[in-house]
Formats: structure tokens, C-alpha cells, sequence
């Protein structure tokens, strides 16, 4: 249905002589805009801390003129990591006043540090309440970089988000030629631009050279126009942290996150998501000091299932979610409910 939509309204626009598909970039920094000090600067280029405008990204792919109608704009301009909840409450919200206010947007490219990328995407899957595409992008290699991937990775990017075969099927990211769901999709390597796989669930499908836009699949949770989240009823993202586990792990660094004041702790824990026993310990009394406590799973892949020893003690599981992609979940799900249950839901559901 979505699909069928999206052709109705690019054919409306054409027969309006548009011709072009209107896609708005935003840009937030990350070392797709880096500027490294020469060409072989593939290393220290953030060190400086200078980037290229959205705009001076985008002179550089002229090309894309021919795909789309673009609208850019610079939200930020800075390091991945340090792009937090409450610039994501800011960036979602801005989207959706994008989709509201312009009719004629077919979709929206943001640019992004891959440190973050994967977090900020699923925040958006989960925030932005739109059919029309949302494709988030990054690079390995800084702009001034030899060799660098970001400008084709920014023509891909809207090639994406212009294409009819891109709304309702949630936020995609865009790198390497590949098309993946927000929800899957991590960064593997430190350095290669290879790096975002979707481990055993795979990606969606393609950017190639040939100019197509080709899927082969799609996302079956829920996601974007089908999310209950509400962000505009959201003035501040509850504080969710990680508790990582490991051998040995007591209670300590658990303690010191209810003492600072969270309100909901994701367990990176071990093999299928448990943890060593004053690890878990600990988790109890959180959990009594009203902590709602989600059990991960730190090994990269397969599902932590809602096993006995973690419902007895009202811990809820995380299903096939990452445990940075729990956080963000968790942290919506509590913006609107503290019931274990109602929670469990949202984790099966997203």
C-alpha cells in the first residue's frame, strides 16, 4: 500500500512539471564532512575538527541534480558520538515537519558519523511516524580522503530516498552499495568501508551501478507510520544505560547506575543474555528500586527469549535487538509506560 502511494504521489508531481522527485538532505557532521589535512590523511582527519558544509557535500555530486530536487540543510556539523537523545527528539521532529509541511518531499537523507549511525537510524525508525522514506548515510573515509566513499555514498543516499520502492519499508541506511533496515544493521570493522552488515537477517537490497534501486526484501517488525510513539508528547528521553557483562562482573558498575539515577538498564549479557550470579544480584535490587531491567544479548546474534529465570524475577527480554538498539527502544517504551508487560509487547512488536 505504502508503495502504491508513493508511485501516486511521484506521478502527481511529475504531472504537475516537477519532474523530479524532492528530497531533502541533512546534514550532522561524522567523517562523511571531514576535512583531513591532505589526501592521505585517512587516519587523524578528525583530530582538526573541520568539516565541509551540507552544501560543499553536495557541490561535490552534481549528479544528483539529475535524480532529484534536493533540499539541503545543516542540522549540526560535528562528531557522530556526541549527537545525543535530545538532538534525536530534535532531528525526528524536524523530519516529520518536513513531511507535514512540504507535500511535494519524497524523502529525507541524513548524513551521519557511522560511530553512531545504527542508533541514531533506529531512534528514527522508531520516532518518525511516515511511510516516505528516511535514509541515513555515512562514510569510512573523510571527504578530502583518497579513495573516500562519501560521495558515493551520499548519490546512493538519494538515489534511495527518491526511489518509489523505498517508502514503507521503515528507515534504511545507505553505504557500500547496500540498502539496510535500520533495526538489523551495525557497524562490523573499525576502518573498512565494508563495515555495516546485517548479520544472519541480511540487507534489503541494493544501489548499483546500472542506476537501479533494487529490493529484496523488507522489514516485517513494526516501524515508522505504524509506531505508537509519539515524540511530540516527549519533552525528554528517559535515561537508559548498559550494564556490560563479563566473567568475574559483580554488582558495582550496576549500583552506580541506579545511584546516578536511571531509570532503565539493558544487560549486555552473555551466550543467550544471562550473567554471573552477583551480576544478576544486582540487576534484582534495581529492579526493586524501580528500574525496569532488559535482558540482551552482547554475542551479535539470535534472540534472548523471555526464559524462566529472567520472567520470575521481572526482567524483560530483548528479543533480536542489540543492546544499543534496546537502550533506544527502552527509552521510548518507558516515555509512555512503566508495565513490564506492556514492555515485553513493544520488544516483540519493534
Amino acid at each position: 500500500m505504502g508503495e502504491n502511494r508513493a508511485h501516486g504521489e511521484r506521478a502527481r508531481r511529475i504531472s504537475m512539471g516537477t519532474g523530479k522527485p524532492r528530497v531533502y538532505v541533512i546534514g550532522t557532521g561524522g567523517s562523511i564532512s571531514c576535512a583531513g589535512e591532505s589526501r592521505l590523511d585517512l587516519l587523524n582527519y578528525n583530530y582538526a575538527d573541520l568539516h565541509l558544509t551540507i552544501d560543499e557535500m553536495l557541490a561535490r555530486i552534481p549528479e544528483a541534480n539529475d535524480v532529484a530536487d534536493i533540499r539541503a540543510e545543516q542540522f549540526s556539523n560535528i562528531y557522530g558520538g556526541d549527537l545525543a537523545p535530545a538532538q534525536w527528539l530534535e532531528l525526528a521532529r524536524r523530519i516529520e515537519q518536513i513531511y507535514r509541511d512540504d507535500a511535494a518531499a519524497t524523502g529525507v537523507v541524513v548524513t551521519h558519523g557511522t560511530a553512531t549511525l545504527e542508533e541514531t537510524a533506529f531512534f528514527l525508525n522508531l520516532a518518525v511516524r511516515s511511510a516516505k522514506p528516511v535514509v541515513v548515510t555515512g562514510a569510512m573515509r573523510p571527504s578530502t580522503g583518497l579513495g573516500t566513499d562519501a560521495d558515493i555514498n551520499l548519490y546512493d543516499a538519494i538515489r534511495v530516498a527518491a526511489s518509489p520502492g523505498a517508502a514503507g519499508k521503515g528507515v534504511l541506511v545507505v553505504l557500500n552499495n547496500e540498502i539496510q533496515a535500520a533495526r538489523d544493521v551495525t557497524k562490523t570493522n573499525t576502518s573498512r568501508i565494508e563495515t555495516f552488515k546485517s548479520g544472519e537477517l541480511g540487507f534489503l537490497g541494493y544501489a548499483d551501478a546500472d542506476g537501479k534501486v533494487v529490493f529484496l526484501r523488507a522489514p516485517a517488525r513494526a516501524h515508522t507510520a505504524a509506531s505508537e510513539f509519539d515524540i511530540a508528547a516527549i519533552a525528554a528521553l528517559p535515561r537508559v544505560d548498559i550494564a556490560i557483562a563479563f566473567a568475574g562482573a559483580d554488582g558495582v558498575a550496576i549500583k552506580a547506575l541506579v545511584a546516578a539515577g536511571c531509570n532503565g538498564i539493558v544487560s549486555a549479557g552473555l551466550g543467550s543474555g544471562s550473567a554471573p550470579r552477583a551480576f544478576l544480584d544486582a540487576l534484582v535490587e534495581a529492579k526493586q528500586r524501580g528500574v525496569c531491567v532488559v535482558m540482551a544479548s552482547q554475542v551479535g546474534s539470535g534472540r534472548v527469549m523471555a526464559k524462566r529465570a529472567f520472567t520470575e524475577k521481572g526482567f524483560i527480554a530483548a528479543d533480536s535487538l542489540a543492546p544499543k538498539k534496546a537502550r533506544i527502544l527502552l527509552m521510548l517504551a518507558l516515555a509512555r509506560t512503566r508495565d513490564a508487560s506492556e514492555i515485553q509487547r513493544m520488544f516483540l512488536a519493534y
